[in-house]
């Protein structure tokens, strides 16, 4: 990104071209269904304003001009959000969420709207309305080897917004972190994947799914461009009484902080092995707590204001119950249920009240660790690198437990192994420690020199697809 501001500053490319040449890459991607919805008008009337200011040399900095894709859970102004479901189909915000208005205030463009799980449930991107057709496919003929479904899985619950910024589409992107779901998909493709400490970016005008772990996460192609992201967003916003009061100053990654840092990791680092020993019980505790906040969210959904209403008006109930029926799938009507289930009086305190007291072990036990002397906690991001969707299985990651702790977490290209497909290494840090963590991570990413993904490698990889004639496929 900071380099194709640079050519943008320089004159060697104009916004208009960026925007056209990223809206072109969109086209010609369509068969990876990362986009929901394409704000082409919008982007060219953001791109007519870039080039007044780039003309008149009055640059609002590093990120104007800079083509951004937003997932779908984010309200835009003017733009159908529906959180690639059908009970939110139609629906178009009245304003911005604080994350997206702070981007387009630095002269971004938007280009559009990214393919999800629905409501951001799920961690393959499989689960979304407009991934329907590839898991009805997959009812019918559970054991077909039939290569319409011979794709991999991005990860989720932003795989569309991973998609979109692996094909050039974009140079940043904004998803939703709630368990994982930013570096889940940054570890399957080859890219950054940055969730801030809880408190530290607003996450007003973010579609809820768990109010207590939801933080907007950061997709790029590097470090460097994260933390250029990061100082845009963070602080405090008056519309969330959850972010921060005190001021945020621009972090530096530069000259003295980068040479104290390789100087301390190189002279003075230790490699530990430490012990999170309530772990095991993240599952659960994240289940508990996540399906008791969607039964409590999802109760505003019921008809009357705005998204999917039925035909039905035998009675209110019947309206209510028929809505909810046509506008949820399986996958958020069943964790509806479970979470009415660990909210009822009964259940309350052996349930609900004893998931929030392990989540308070979690991350006791993540203090406890930075406690010791740590600095930085590494583990992989994901357990394998992506899967095809036959053989895809919703099984745990290494991801939710520091959502449950509030801390801040970086996803960084680590590896190529068995398939030579990307795998990802975690970094973690203290809460609020967000500089030094992403500072950290930028000496790992020159150590590891891994390869960034080229324009026009991608391109080639596409002819050979469209060559071959391969099917359409959702977010992969």
């Amino acid at each position: 990104m900071l380099e194709v501001s640079a050519a943008l500053k320089q004159g060697q490319i104009t916004p208009t071209e960026l925007c056209q040449k990223c809206l072109s890459l969109i086209k010609k991607t369509k068969f990876l269904n990362a986009y929901i919805t394409v704000s082409e008008e919008e982007a060219f009337k953001q791109t007519e304003e870039s080039e007044k200011r780039s003309k008149n040399e009055q640059s609002l900095g590093d990120l104007d001009g800079i083509p951004i894709a937003v997932k779908d859970n984010f309200s835009t102004s003017g733009i159908e959000t529906a959180c690639a479901s059908n009970r939110l189909k139609g629906y178009i915000p009245p304003y911005n969420a604080t994350v997206v208005q702070k981007l387009l205030d630095q002269g971004e463009l938007l280009m559009g709207k990214t393919n999800l799980d629905e409501f951001a449930m799920g961690s393959g991107s499989t689960d979304g309305v407009y991934s329907k057709q590839y898991r009805e496919k997959r009812k019918q003929n559970p054991h077909s080897k039939n290569e319409d479904l011979d794709w991999l899985i991005t990860g989720g619950s932003l795989g569309g917004t991973a998609v979109a910024m692996s094909a050039f589409t974009c140079y940043v992107a904004l998803g939703s972190a709630t368990g994982g779901s930013t570096r889940n998909p940054a570890a399957h493709c080859r890219l950054v994947g940055f969730k801030p400490s809880y408190g530290l970016v607003s996450h007003h005008g973010l579609i809820p799914l768990l109010n207590l772990m939801n933080v907007p996460g950061i997709l790029t192609r590097c470090v460097d461009d994260a933390a250029v992201v990061l100082s845009v967003l963070a602080g405090h916003d008056t519309n969330d009484c959850t972010t921060v009061q005190d001021p945020i100053h621009p972090f530096i990654w530069f000259g003295r902080c980068e040479q104290t840092i390789t100087v301390f990791l190189v002279q003075r680092a230790k490699v530990i092995e430490v012990s999170i020993p309530h772990t095991s019980y993240s599952i659960v505790c994240y289940h508990v707590l996540c399906t008791s906040e969607v039964t409590l969210n999802m109760a505003r959904l019921d008809g009357l204001q705005y998204g999917h209403r039925c035909d039905i008006d035998v009675s209110t109930q019947s309206m209510y119950a028929s809505t909810r029926q046509e506008g949820f799938n399986d996958v958020l009507r069943g964790r509806i249920l479970s979470g009415n289930f660990f909210l009822l009086k009964e259940n309350w305190e052996n349930d609900f009240i004893k998931a929030q007291k392990v989540q308070r072990l979690i991350a006791n036990d993540f203090a406890n660790a930075f406690n010791s002397g740590v600095d930085v906690l590494l583990t992989p991001t994901i357990l394998s690198e992506a899967v095809p969707y036959l053989e895809f299985i919703k099984e745990d990651n290494r991801t939710r437990t520091v959502n449950m702790a509030g801390l801040p977490a970086v996803s960084v290209p680590a590896a190529r192994p068995n398939q030579g497909l990307p795998v990802g290494l975690q970094l973690t840090g203290h809460a609020f420690c967000d500089q030094q963590l992403l500072t950290v991570a930028k000496w790992f990413e020159k150590q590891v020199q891994f390869p960034v993904i080229q324009l026009q490698e991608l391109m080639d990889d596409f002819s050979s697809m469209i060559t071959q004639g391969l099917p359409s496929v959702p977010s992969t």
